[in-house]
């Protein structure tokens, strides 16, 4: 769990620290251990071969191996496993289960926080939840106590009233049933001032704050932050993870997944909770120093140096096709987007059409970034080995007014992992000529230059009778690049003779080996 404390409107601060989190389930000897189940079969090594039980979990029956069924002791030569099985099991099997004192012992935390999930579970078995939390508060500093209980928060609220523990209501779906008051959590949410009477603060799932529609893109977030605050009450984001499933609107970045709810000058939440919690300690970290240039401070960048030495050096964000990741490849709504992120270089990859015009595209197979293979130009498709393995249908087969009919398509280099990229807008924009772009880079005020890259210049020339490096020389001359008080022009190639006949002028030469 990360805290924040953020001052609006007139001065934007930012501060924050990292409280450490632990679920509290009960042992059968009443011991509290930090995990997140009541059963032990996901994220422990339990052996299979112990007896499981059937229970009533909020009128749900549950079948397991629960921890309730298991003395302290019993479950000592129980190991904690990984139980997102999409992350890494290195470290499966190392550490046992651990009580709730050894966890505050061992890690001596700036903050504690304990979420109890099911007190009403334990209750029914005889086992008291709010016992445990008074007993362990005396040798335990507790900074935070949540559940989405409200009887047992009522019922705890009064023992911590005069102490600097924080009493957190946790939501969770609007549609389930908050199972003391048999009331929706949805319509909790519309009394907050009943909240307030026994809490000081919410937490609430991160779809509360930004909702997203059933195409996975954000809706217009919701009035709960402000809503919270003007009850005062603290409100906490939670399900914040790097692996899962992100809006389409965050382009798989959770940085701006985190920014989006602690800097998007209407509200800032007082708190995320992370599975990842370097995340939006970075950041927040951001944030602090905006006006600071992108410096690395690492000897990786530079090997060849001795551990101590100390190297800054300005980082330079090239494009990769434009914003490709957000929009088909070299389109102008690409490029745009690219520009408008805070590119420094915008590139292009040149291809050349069948009557000589040299374009943008990152591919001279046009399957790969077109709908072409759907079209009536797929009688084209055929292999040529000297370009690549499989059959294509490649760019100087048709004529750029032909290619400028078709239809772009974004890539999605996940897709058999089904990670897919703003399908949205999976076939927006335009494909640009090289005079084009280069328009488009001298008129960007806020870029440096432009990166061309020429590949399969001998096979043009020899084959196909198509000059692809005169084409982009003469591109950048009537462009005005062969000025020395233009936008710098970076020009990229694996083809040595290619960069040979750019010696001398006002380019950098980059060798792509």
């Amino acid at each position: 769990m990360i805290t924040l404390h953020c001052l609006f409107p007139s001065s934007i601060s930012y501060s924050f620290e990292v409280i450490l989190w632990c679920d509290v389930q009960l042992t059968q000897d009443a011991a509290g251990i930090c995990f997140p189940y009541l059963t032990l079969n996901n994220s422990t090594g339990i052996p299979q071969s112990y007896e499981t039980s059937t229970y009533s979990v909020n009128g749900v029956p549950i079948s397991g191996h629960f921890t309730i069924d298991f003395t302290l002791k019993g479950l000592a030569n129980v190991y904690l496993t990984q139980g997102i099985y999409s992350r890494s099991n290195a470290f499966d099997g190392i550490s046992p289960l651990l009580t709730v004192e050894s966890v505050f012992l061992q890690n001596s935390p700036p903050g504690f926080w304990l979420n109890i999930q099911h007190d009403a579970f334990f209750s029914s078995h005889n086992l008291s939840m709010r016992t445990f939390v008074l007993g362990v508060s005396k040798t335990v500093i507790i900074s935070y106590i949540s559940s989405p209980e409200v009887k047992f928060l009522q019922g705890i609220a009064k023992a911590f009233a005069a102490t600097k523990t924080k009493i957190i209501f946790r939501f969770l779906g609007q549609s389930l049933l908050e199972p003391t008051t048999n009331q929706t959590y949805g319509s909790l949410l519309q009394n907050l001032t009943f909240i307030k009477t026994f809490a000081s603060g919410i937490l609430v799932p991160k779809t509360y704050i930004w909702p997203v529609d059933s195409g996975n893109y954000l809706q217009r977030h919701t009035s709960v932050v402000t809503d919270a605050h003007t009850a005062g009450l603290q409100v906490f984001g939670a399900d914040f993870s790097n692996d899962n499933v992100l809006a389409y609107n965050y382009s798989y970045n959770p940085v701006a997944e985190y920014l989006s709810v602690i800097d998007n000058g209407e509200f800032c939440v007082d708190g995320v909770l992370s599975d990842f919690p370097i995340t939006p300690s970075e950041a927040i970290d951001d944030l602090l120093d905006t006006d600071v240039d992108l410096v690395f401070h690492t000897t990786e960048c530079y090997a060849h140096l001795g551990e101590n030495a100390s190297v800054q050096a300005n980082a330079l964000v090239i494009s990769h096709n434009g914003a490709s990741g957000d929009y088909p490849g070299c389109t102008d709504i690409a490029y745009a987007q690219a520009i408008a992120d805070g590119a420094d270089v915008i590139d292009c990859n040149v291809q050349m059409s069948k009557d000589g015009v040299p374009f943008c595209l990152s591919s001279i197979n046009l399957i790969a970034s077109t709908t072409i293979a759907q079209s009536t130009f797929s009688t084209l498709e055929t292999r040529i080995s000297q370009l690549q393995r499989n059959h294509g249908i490649f760019s100087f087969s048709l004529t750029w007014s032909e290619i400028q009919g078709l239809t772009p398509a974004i890539s999605n280099p996940y897709a058999n992992f089904l990670l897919y990229r703003n399908p949205l807008f999976k076939n927006a924009g335009k494909l640009m000529s090289l005079s084009d772009f280069l328009a488009l880079a001298q008129n960007a005020t806020t870029i440096s230059g432009v990166l061309v890259n020429i590949e399969n210049a001998l096979y043009l020339a020899e084959v196909q009778g198509l000059g692809v490096t005169d084409a982009v020389l003469n591109a950048l001359q009537k462009a005005g690049y062969s000025n020395k008080t233009a936008k710098k022009v970076l020009i990229q190639s694996y083809d040595r003779s290619v960069l040979e006949k750019f010696k001398g002028k006002n380019y950098e030469l980059v060798w792509d080996y």
